[in-house]
């Protein structure tokens, strides 16, 4: 049971006979009678694949809470796809709803995977009859089970296999499960929540009806969790079971729930094959949940072992989420295991909407036709309407306005931006901080549009409780859900008094809450259920939520495009943001999913766009070597001591060789793209690249002069060349003015900047463009010239790095008339930009000057000069600079300023508040002149264009000039194209049989096993036998004598500080305390710390790059909880989030539970890591006893002190602990009649409110299904 089947009594209808009918009670004239609260029907949030605890027709007897009928395929394609972006808008909704990317066939040695039409023809009416169905699911599973033995496997089929469902399954559903029947190994790429898990659900039934066995493997114990407890619903106790690093329950059952590392464990025992030593007999199917994963850069590599390894006859079920290359995963999978089938469905059960959300409105982020950015989202629109209609631009901008048009944001296929804003970039940070929304605005259109209950993720714990605590006062929930809540919550203070998070309680109590991992994994599961229940409208997480948790709501909120990270803040990946959309939209109660994203001040619409259209990401090899990998492909003779035989060294198995090995590396995912995929990448680059060469030589100049000599006339041809030659000599001398001009300004603003900075700071002008074209304005504060900052990092920086090389520009004089350059060598300026960037430039990118600036002047004597002030805090800086632009006149580099800078940037007045009055026009007499002869030039230019217009041929050449235009715009689609093959073919690149050369030379060095003879020492057996980051340091420690003197509560106290990577203090809690570890603890880490320093050295040597962890900080609480000490006592004044330190002992007991079945361990420190692992698991931090826990033990508040006899006889509570006069009471439940089916449970809450739970379905109370 998981935290909050509290709010369900299963145990008070288990053992009643379906065959005696309850009383019958007029329920609705007791209700009317009594004044209690009648509550309307929940509505569960369930995907279609994962009905277990809360379908009324598919849920086993310990679920009393009713749901509505799933959806048809029929229902379904009422609704339009708007994730299918490949779909033809004038198709009918039938036609369009019916589309779906289905690819079967078998996959042969070459990795082609067939793709071939499946046509589903079913009319709408037959759709729609649902089935008239009242059996249990587990019942039918029963029957089907009892069916098969009596007549056969030959009567399994997908009918007989949809028949366990009570509505109709999905179409890729039914293909995928036709694929496994086949015999076939599948792999099925659907979005988020659209109902994968029913394929490995029908294949279980199948496996199970057959006598054999099932392994369901997930990426995460909290996942395996679940879908232990879902399928139990289904299958039964008895039939189900559950292996992970903290759990193993009835390990011999037919469908065996595991995480992935347990899997790969075992098939390294006996690779590619069937034996008793793998643990794969009577294993028919292998599912492979969540198998994106493959691309996770810390744990892919499992995935890739697993289908390596994994026996040939054995089938592979592999679910993924959305990704762009299914065909190549299928393909590999084909080509080293066996015939594969690939099945893809793009369309979303319940089709969701993308909305922005801004300070005063909600608004579609897409357009009508959902191909680019709602236009009322443009910068300019919003300006527009933040304005009351009068159109604002900067200085620069007003300047411009008569020569371009009025921007609009327009998105190509790919999304891109195009066209050019007038907004500088301190215009957009302003408007975008102007309509940033306050999390109550956001929260109050949800509540308007009736789109609660929401998932609503942000990207850090401390933002999710804060988040709560603002929104805590809000009243999400009505009288008879609030005591609902209190009823569930007091239930869970019992059974878990030391879970509750009393920070959180009175935001649940409005329905609010936050999950993340710094909450007790169980705390986390009973917020799962209330809200699945539907006790709370708001959950804030974190990303980790949407990893496979099946908690669907209505709308999904993502408050974030960016997230921290140990590099600084980073960019969500598509993938990512679809995976956190996939959470919206409840089948069979939502009509349509939602997502909102969410203005940040720098982040919009635009950036929205951008990542929405980039679509999903390519699944990418992970693959790389471990200890534990090297020591298990290697590894053959023992070594074995014994009196009576030579040389003491017994065979027990043939080990492998290098090459042996080398073929089962080769066989990674990297390796098959490298060599197929990488193959087809690299022939359409080639011919992309030529393609390109042929039209290049069709665009340059001599080419539109041959195709002008053979179209045009003679005079013609003769009267525009001539003129083009004289247009092209003008643009050069037009090119070598304006570089002129732009060397005479720079020469003037050194003067300039030294006489103004002589009595304050003065305010600049900053401009650029961005790689996008467009052009950003920034005020800034000057503060000095680079070379002038002696001994600063700035300047220290700058002289010693390349990047930032300034070359002198020779003086020359112009053949053409444009005079003598000026001798003239830029220099690096300093300035802080007005939102708080330090900027680092030469003269070219100053735009202007102001005569006003910030007084250098001390605020009281004897304190520093402003000057110094902020040069001192430039110099606190990281001086990671950033490049914005570049040219040869010196690059305009940024770097984000601190909190202590942000007071500084306040002063830096807006560009729109400065005026022309205001700018320093002191510019020299031969600046104005070479201003003055560029604008002749260009007038010159202009006229010599016009003269070309009226020539005879002109219209002709003209069409000549537009072909070679078109053709350089193919050109630059056929260059983008190129990029993307380059970027593919960088990310797949192969790898893995280095890094396996490199550590098989740490482990031989080592003596843990010799490569050459592959004997395989005492050493080696251990840390081949060990589950952990770096198994060989985890071996070398476990052997160490040392450990043999140490107390249970000590060792513990030492294996925590080799598991604690990733753990931190949490610096914004109030309290800082952590309880130290002993003296004799102290004492032993610091030995192994030199035999750390020792393997990290051996590592260093031969290239390895594996942490070896030793980390004493959280050592003594480890300790004080292995020595007894309760959890409110080790949490009191802690420093430390609940989940991080459940975590760590999680993590301890792991590997202290590992320690007994290690093969060449000392008795004693077996003994002992069993006796603390023992000690230390236990509640609240005990995931066992959270998934066993009957919940029959709250029924009854009083439990053992209750004197009533009979009380909890057959599930039933006493009518003392139903009504009692003693205020001691806090809550019961009591079954009452019921009247034409319809189920009554009244909860008595004598400390807030009566409330009563209508459950408006059929149910019948009968025992867990027993399969012999």
């Amino acid at each position: 049971m998981n935290g909050l089947s509290i709010l369900s009594s299963p145990s008070l209808f288990r053992n009643s006979s379906a065959n005696n009918p309850l009383p019958l009670l007029n329920f609705q004239t007791l209700c009317h009678k009594l004044g209690f609260c009648c509550l309307k029907p929940l509505r569960f949030p369930t995907s279609n694949a994962s009905h277990f605890p809360v379908h009324s027709s598919s849920k086993a007897p310990n679920s009393i809470f009713p749901t509505e009928n799933r959806l048809t395929d029929a229902e379904n394609e009422d609704y339009n796809d708007d994730d299918d972006d490949d779909e033809d808008e004038e198709e009918e909704e039938e036609e369009a709803a019916d589309e779906y990317d289905d690819v079967s066939g078998e996959v042969v040695d070459e990795a082609d995977v067939e793709q071939s039409e499946y046509e589903f023809d079913a009319s709408i009416d037959e759709l729609n009859v649902p089935y008239p169905n009242s059996e249990l699911k587990w019942q039918r599973v029963k029957k089907l089970c009892n069916e098969v033995r009596e007549f056969g496997e030959e009567i399994i089929d997908v009918n007989e296999l949809a028949s366990v469902y009570d509505f109709r399954i999905d179409k890729f559903q039914r293909l995928a499960t036709q694929a496994f029947l086949r015999g076939n190994s599948v792999v099925v790429s659907a979005p988020t929540s659209s109902g994968k898990t029913l394929i490995a659900e029908a294949a279980a039934v199948a496996t199970v009806a057959r006598g054999r066995r099932l392994f369901y493997t997930t990426p995460l114990k909290a996942l395996s969790n679940q879908k232990f407890r879902e399928f139990r619903d289904t299958f039964g106790d008895s039939n189900v079971g559950l292996l992970t690093g903290d759990s193993a329950v009835n390990k011999d059952a037919q469908v065996l729930i595991m995480t992935t590392e347990i899997l790969r464990n075992m098939l390294y025992q006996s690779v590619g094959m069937v034996s008793s030593s793998s643990g794969l007999f009577d294993v028919d199917v292998i599912v492979l949940d969540e198998v994106h994963y493959l691309s996770d850069i810390s744990r892919g590599t499992v995935w890739e072992e697993i289908v390596i390894y994994c026996p040939k006859e054995v089938q592979l079920i592999c679910l993924s989420a959305t990704v762009a290359n299914p065909d190549e995963l299928a393909g590999w999978i084909g080509q080293i295991h066996g015939k594969t089938e690939l099945i893809t469905s793009s369309r979303r059960p319940v089709p969701l909407t993308w909305h922005f959300c801004m300070k005063t409105s909600l608004l579609p982020l897409l357009d009508e036709k959902g191909t680019g950015m709602n236009r009322k989202l443009s910068l300019n629109y919003l300006q527009l309407y933040a304005s009351g209609g009068k159109y604002y631009m900067d200085e620069g901008s007003r300047r411009r306005g008569s020569r371009r048009r009025e921007f609009d944001v327009i998105y190509d296929e790919y999304g891109s931006m195009s066209g050019q804003s007038s907004l500088s970039k301190n215009d957009i940070n302003m408007l975008r901080r102007s309509q940033v929304p306050r999390a109550e605005d956001t929260l109050s259109h949800l509540r308007g549009r009736d789109m609660l209950p929401a998932i609503w993720f942000i990207f850090s714990r401390k933002g999710c409780d804060a988040a709560v605590q603002y929104l805590e006062d809000s009243k999400l929930l009505d009288e008879c859900e609030v005591a609902e809540v209190e009823l569930a919550l007091r239930r869970f203070r019992i059974q878990y008094p030391d879970a509750v998070r009393e920070s959180a309680v009175k935001g649940l109590r409005q329905g609010v809450a936050a999950h993340h991992a710094g909450c007790l994994p169980i705390w986390k599961s009973f917020i799962e259920e209330l809200f699945q229940r539907g006790l709370l409208k708001v959950v804030f997480a974190t990303e980790t939520l949407a990893a496979g948790i099946n908690m669907p709501a209505r709308t999904a909120v993502i408050a974030s495009l960016s997230k921290r990270s140990d590099s600084g803040r980073v960019q969500l990946r598509s993938n990512e943001l679809f995976q956190m959309a996939g959470r919206a939209g409840r089948r069979g109660i939502d009509d349509r999913g939602h997502v909102v994203l969410i203005q940040t001040p720098y982040e919009g619409p635009e950036e929205c766009c951008k990542l929405f259209f980039s679509g999903v990401e390519p699944l990418v090899s992970q693959f790389t070597a471990s200890y534990g990998m090297v020591l298990n492909l290697l590894a053959g003779a023992k070594v074995t001591h014994r009196s009576n035989e030579a040389g003491g060294i017994k065979v027990a198995r043939a080990g492998r060789t290098l090459e042996e090995a080398r073929k089962l590396v080769e066989q990674s995912f990297g390796n098959y793209l490298g060599s197929n995929v990488m193959l087809a990448s690299k022939e359409e680059l080639d011919r992309i690249e030529r393609e390109i060469e042929t039209l290049t030589s069709e665009v340059g100049e001599d080419a539109i002069d041959r195709k002008s000599q053979k179209l045009l006339s003679e005079s013609a041809y003769k009267e525009i060349a001539e003129l083009q030659e004289e247009l092209r000599e003008a643009k050069r001398l037009r090119t070598e003015l304006r570089r002129r001009r732009e060397m005479e300004r720079m020469s003037s603003l050194k003067p300039l900047l030294e006489k103004l900075g002589d009595g304050n700071l003065p305010f600049i002008c900053l401009q650029y463009k961005d790689t996008d074209g467009v052009e950003h304005s920034v005020s800034a504060i000057y503060l000095a010239r680079v070379d002038s900052l002696d001994a600063s990092k700035v300047k220290t920086i700058v002289d010693a790095d390349d990047y930032f090389a300034l070359n002198a520009l020779e003086p020359q004089r112009n053949t053409c008339g444009a005079g003598m350059v000026p001798d003239f060598k830029p220099a690096y300026h300093v300035a802080l930009g007005s939102d708080n960037s330090w900027y680092l430039f030469t003269e070219k990118w100053i735009k202007t000057v102001y005569k006003t600036g910030f007084p250098n002047v001390a605020l009281n004597e004897g304190d520093a000069l402003p000057g110094e002030l902020m040069r001192m805090l430039l110099d606190e800086e990281e001086m990671k600079w950033e490049r914005l632009a570049g040219s040869e006149l010196g690059g305009l580099w940024h770097v984000e300023g601190s909190l202590q800078t942000w007071s500084w940037s306040l002063n830096v007045p807006m560009l729109n508040s400065l005026s022309e009055e205001d700018e320093a026009l002191q510019m020299s007499e031969a600046y104005l002149d070479a201003v003055e002869r560029y604008k002749e030039q260009r007038n010159k230019v202009s006229r010599l264009k016009k003269k070309i217009a009226r020539t005879e041929g002109f219209k002709e050449y003209k069409k000549i000039v537009d072909m070679a235009k078109f053709t350089e715009e193919k050109i630059g689609r056929l260059k983008t194209r190129a990029n993307r093959l380059i970027n593919r073919l960088e990310q797949i690149e192969p790898s893995g049989w280095k890094e396996f050369l490199q550590i098989s030379n740490v482990i031989h060095e080592t003596r843990a096993l010799d490569i050459k003879t592959n004997v395989i020492f005492p050493l080696g057996e251990t840390a081949s036998a060990i589950r952990g980051e770096n198994e060989l340091w985890l071996a070398m420690v476990l052997r160490t004598k040392i450990l043999l003197d140490l107390k249970p509560a000590q060792l513990a106290a030492v294996c925590g500080s080799l598991v604690s990577e990733g753990i931190k203090v949490r610096p914004w809690k109030n309290n800082s305390y952590i309880y130290e570890p002993s003296t004799t603890v102290v004492n032993v880490i610091n030995f192994l710390e030199e035999q750390r320093n020792y393997l990290l050295q051996l590592q260093e040597k031969h290239s390895v790059k594996i942490p070896c962890c030793l980390d004493s900080q959280f050592s003594g609480m480890v300790e004080a909880w292995a020595s007894g000490l309760t959890w409110r006592e080790i949490m009191m004044d802690c420093a430390m989030d609940e989940g991080d330190l459940a975590r760590l002992l999680r993590r301890t007991i792991d590997l202290l539970a590992q320690i007994p079945k290690l093969p060449d361990i000392d008795p004693v420190l077996q003994s002992n890591a069993l006796t603390a692992s023992s000690v230390m698991d236990r509640s609240p931090i005990s995931e066992l006893a959270v998934i066993l826990q009957d919940a029959s033990k709250l029924i009854c508040p009083y439990g053992s002190d209750c004197k009533k006899t009979g009380c909890l006889e057959n599930g039933v509570p006493c009518s003392i602990c139903i009504v009692d006069e003693q205020p001691r009471l806090v809550g019961s439940t009591r079954q009452l009649n019921s009247v034409e089916g319809t189920s009554l449970l009244l909860i008595v809450n004598f400390q807030a409110c009566v409330s009563v739970w209508i459950m408006d379905f059929f149910f019948q109370t009968l025992s867990y299904p027993s399969y012999p």
